[in-house]
């Protein structure tokens, strides 16, 4: 991807039918192409002003739009550079004649994330916030978004460079103690010196507990609806979806298939699946979806065993989850409005299984259970996010958790070095390799490679 200072332009709202669409140019000569829009003798609007423009080709003169146009003067922009905001009429083909416009203006057209970058590379963003905008687009969930708007407004920077703070201050410390080695008391003890390491990796070790579940923040958590037929997973995802997405019969078998559906679970995103019937197959088509439901079983971060309450749970029930279930389970005691008084089953082998996080009974038709079971999954699939301390921010991505991992490994065989006895001088080399790990993280001397693979998943215009 191009660093370079030229002018470049994108639409940076969605293609397609609707009310107004933005185009967005950015580049040392903005306003030259902006002019070049603009008709005859119409002024160009005032430094972060939107004012009313008819713009026109810059070939035929041929009005284009009349559009509201901010003028953003660099530095004080998004990118740090001159841009340009026209918010012109939606639709098809007037914002792709005013992109084609102004390229024949002398912009070209901008490549994915191409004016984050710009913004990270003039120094308006930190990595871990251009990360955070790529996020922000993308959330699907509320808790994804509290994320990002922590990182945003560098929650997580300022906890890596406060580490950072420390280390180099620690590394001050042993190069004086090294430089003055005559002096009788020792600029630092070593203990003190052991004691700030320790500090270091629990405020690490607090951060990297939310890893795992940050990076699920983004795609969601895979919640696998399983058990025997007609055991009621599918009324059940239904339920939890909001609307009747799986088909519910009295005949046992109807899922062959599976269903998969994205919803938010007290503000957390999960990957709701409705799976086949757990049996001995009846045809070819019954026996796929069974090996279908076995692998979705076998990737899952929670699995829902349904099994009806006025039923016991079978020898085939504590067999298959015992042998297949390797994630934590909730035991789901479905129809429970149809069992009534003796009917109830409480006695549960499956709640002995040490992967059983909890049993609830629930009835999708009056709705007795569910708000029950909501609460419970996000508590068991994302518990260190929802138990984490509130300055602790959550790592969505796997590069920051890697950063930091090689930062705590670094501190680690530092302290392990200056307790068997090695020179300070040679053991500080670690610190400086830690520093660098958490430098890397934040983007200070960050590689044109880590660039293109955090802002190829942006969109264009963004």
């Amino acid at each position: 991807m191009s660093t370079e200072v030229d002018t470049i332009v994108a639409l940076s709202t969605p293609a397609g039918v609707g009310a107004l669409a933005t185009v967005r140019l950015s580049g040392s000569n903005a306003g030259g192409v902006l002019s070049a829009l603009l008709i005859r003798g119409s002024e160009c609007p005032r430094v972060r002003t939107p004012a009313l423009r008819r713009l026109t080709d810059p070939d035929s003169g041929g009005v284009i739009d009349e559009a509201v146009v901010t003028w953003f003067e660099g530095p004080a922009s998004y990118t740090g550079e001159d841009m340009v905001e026209i918010s012109c009429h939606g639709g098809w083909l007037i914002p792709e004649m005013l992109v084609d416009a102004c390229e024949r203006g002398g912009a070209r057209r901008a490549e994915p994330g191409e004016f984050t970058r710009r913004a990270y590379l003039h120094g308006k963003l930190d990595l871990v916030q251009a990360e955070a905008v790529g996020d922000l687009i993308h959330a699907r969930s509320r808790a994804l978004h509290r994320a990002a708007v922590v990182q945003m407004d560098r929650g997580l920077s300022r906890r890596v460079s406060s580490l950072r703070e420390r280390l180099v201050r620690l590394e001050a410390l042993l190069a004086h103690h090294v430089d003055f080695p005559e002096e009788d008391e020792p600029p630092v003890a070593i203990s003190s010196v052991i004691a700030e390491t320790d500090v270091f990796m629990a405020s690490v070790d607090a951060m990297l507990a939310t890893a795992p579940e940050g990076e699920l923040l983004r795609e969601g958590a895979l919640a696998v609806f399983a058990g025997r037929p007609n055991a009621g997973k599918s009324s059940l995802y239904n339920a939890l979806l909001g609307e009747e997405r799986a088909i519910v019969t009295d005949e046992p078998g109807t899922t062959r298939d599976a269903l998969e559906a994205v919803v938010q679970v007290g503000g957390f995103p999960f990957r709701l699946v409705d799976t086949a019937g757990l049996r001995r197959p009846a045809g070819r088509i019954e026996e796929l979806g069974i090996e279908i439901a076995h692998g979705f079983i076998e990737r899952a971060d929670v699995v829902l065993y349904c099994i009806p309450a006025d039923e016991d749970a079978s020898d085939e029930d504590v067999s298959f989850v015992v042998e297949r279930v390797s994630c934590p389970f909730v035991l789901v005691r479905t129809k429970a409005d149809l069992a009534q008084g003796e009917d109830l089953r409480q006695d549960d082998r499956l709640a002995t299984v040490s992967r059983c996080a909890g049993s609830v009974s629930v009835s999708v038709e009056s709705g007795g259970g569910l708000d029950r079971l909501k609460g419970l999954l996000p508590e068991l699939v994302y518990r260190h996010i929802v138990t984490a301390a509130a300055d602790v921010p959550v790592l969505t991505r796997a590069r920051q958790s890697d950063a930091l991992r090689l930062a705590r490994a670094e501190v680690t065989a530092f302290r392990e070095g200056l307790a068997s006895g090695l020179p300070a001088e040679i053991a500080s080399t670690h610190l400086r390799s830690a520093e660098s790990a958490l430098e890397d993280l934040l983007g200070t001397v960050s590689v044109d490679d880590v660039l293109d693979a955090v802002f190829r998943e942006f969109c264009i215009g963004k």
